[in-house]
């Protein structure tokens, strides 16, 4: 179940994934914006509006091949939300229209 962090008015979630143990990117995004709108998974656009999920789950599963290459992120947008991908397993959700956060 993914974690929320509503601080600062911009809603953060960060959902993990075991691709080790072969969990896929692309099912947990669907699975984790289902939970942030309480909506049913099924009811989403597709995935594959947004990017690739077949190509997200493979560039995971290569990087994690890769064991020397280090962490990759990937970003993209989907249901109004910012979403990152690492290959790490580690997804985290932003609210695409919240404001940037100050610097100050």
């Amino acid at each position: 179940m993914p974690s929320v962090d509503d601080s600062d008015d911009a809603l953060r979630c960060v959902a993990t994934f075991d691709p080790d143990a072969g969990e896929r990117a692309s099912e947990t995004i669907v699975t984790a914006v289902a939970a942030l709108v309480d909506d049913d998974p099924g009811a989403l656009s597709p995935l594959y509006d947004a990017v690739d999920p077949e190509a997200l789950d493979s560039l995971v599963a290569h990087a994690r091949r890769a064991d020397d290459a280090g962490t990759h992120e990937l970003r993209f947008t989907y249901e109004g939300f910012d979403i990152g991908v690492r290959t790490d397993g580690r997804i985290q959700i932003e609210d695409a229209n919240a404001p940037a956060p100050s610097s100050a």
